[in-house]
Parts: structure tokens; sequence; C-alpha cells
């Protein structure tokens, strides 16, 4: 249920376009189709699954406050968490390059069509992010951390492939002079993180419960207040 809930969570609610707005130079510059937005979708995807696992494998065992434990307890004491960004910036650079080396192997057409942006992934704010919230909010287990870079990913996925679909749409529509281009697009960004935002009750709708009283307790109260207000009309007609 954990892994179920962490995964819908990553999606729609703490989606990396929508809600924390991460990524939107490769979002803007790839979504003019809709195969590149798939393509460069799916690079996001496996990089983020494998970065933030790898990653929270740095953090676990090396980089956090006696993280080194387990090579003596003279170790227990350092802290290397100022090698974060170095650390992490180095293991998706290096996906990226796996990645790139794949792509541009096995599908030419796709590598040439993403041009300058594959390479880019690796600066990509989206998947340092996704590196850094795992941290940030201490993802206990490694299996809770691939669950969330995969669905991170996909959460990435979706946007793009979303707003590719619907610039293929308008280009065609009669949008104002003013607004073609990224104007519009923007704008239904913006719509889009709006939609996105309903699903914050997904998850937690059913979690605040009220507290009711027994009614045996509301029922004693009853006959108190009932006994209070006769003694009360009693002593106001002995004083008349």
């Amino acid at each position: 249920m954990e892994h179920l809930e962490l995964f819908f969570k990553s999606i729609f609610i703490d989606n990396m376009v929508f809600a924390t707005f991460l990524g939107m130079c490769s979002y803007l510059a790839v979504s003019k189709k809709v195969a590149t937005a798939v393509g460069l979708g799916a690079a996001v995807i496996f990089v983020l699954a494998v970065t933030v696992p790898l990653n929270w494998l740095l953090d676990q065992y090396i980089l956090k406050e006696g993280a080194l434990v387990w090579l003596g307890p003279e170790y227990a004491e350092y802290d290397l968490s100022f090698l974060s960004f170095i650390m992490f910036i180095a293991t998706i650079a290096t996906m990226v390059q796996l990645v790139e080396i794949i792509v541009e192997k096995f599908s030419p057409s796709l590598y040439n069509s993403l041009g300058i942006f594959l390479p880019l992934i690796a600066v990509n704010c989206a998947i340092l992010g996704g590196s850094l919230f795992m941290q940030s909010r201490e993802i206990p287990t490694l299996g809770l951390s691939v669950t969330y870079g995969i669905g991170s990913g996909i959460g990435w996925f979706l946007a793009i492939l979303a707003i590719a679909a619907i610039r293929e749409k308008i280009r065609y529509s009669s949008v104002p002079p003013a607004l073609r281009g990224l104007g519009i697009t923007f704008i239904i960004t913006g719509l889009m993180a709006i939609g996105f935002m309903s699903f914050g009750g997904m998850l937690t709708g059913g979690d605040e419960t009220k507290e009711e009283k027994p009614k045996v307790e509301a029922k004693v109260i009853k006959e108190d207040l009932k006994k209070e207000a006769k003694e009360i009309v009693a002593e106001n007609t002995n004083i008349n």
C-alpha cells in the first residue's frame, strides 16, 4: 500500500512539471511533436528510475552523517553531505551518457530529433530534483526510492506527452497572434497545473475522522441539564 500511495502521489500530486515546475526547458522545447516527446519522456523515466535508487544508496552508505559507520566505529562522525550535489550530478551524467549511446545506436532518427536536449538531461533540474526530493523527504527504503523514481518519471512523461498532443492540435486553431508559440503554451501549462492540483486530496480524503460522543454520555448530559433547569425554576418559585 505504501508503494502504491507513493507511486500515485509522485505522478499526480507531486508532479515534477505541474507541482514544482522542474524540467521546463526540455518540456517547452521538445513538446512540438508527440513522437519526440514520447522519446524524451521514456529517456527521463529510465534515467530517474536508475539514478534515484543509486543516489539513495550513495546517500545512505556514503554521504549522510554517520553513513560510513560500516567502515568502522572511527568513521561514525563523518558527514559528507556537502558532496551530495557533486555525487548526484556525476551519477546522473553517467546514466545520461549511457542513454545517449543506446538511443544513438538503436534509434538514430530519434537521436537526431532530440538534438542537444538529450545530453542536456544531465543538467535537467527535474532529474536532479528527483534525487534531492528523495533525500529531503527521507525515503526509508531502496524499494520506495525505485517507486518514487519511476513515478516521478512517469509524471514528467505524462506532462510532456499531454502538452505535445495539445500543441499539435492548436497548430491548426485560430490562436491570437500575440499568444502564438510559447504564450499559449504557458497558458495551457498553467491550466493543466490547476487541474492537477485537484488530485491533492486524492490520498487524504479519508484521513480525518469526526469524533462523536457516545450516545450514553450525551443522554446523561441531557438529563443533567434538565435537572439543573428544574432546580433553578424551583428556587425562583420559592423566592416569589
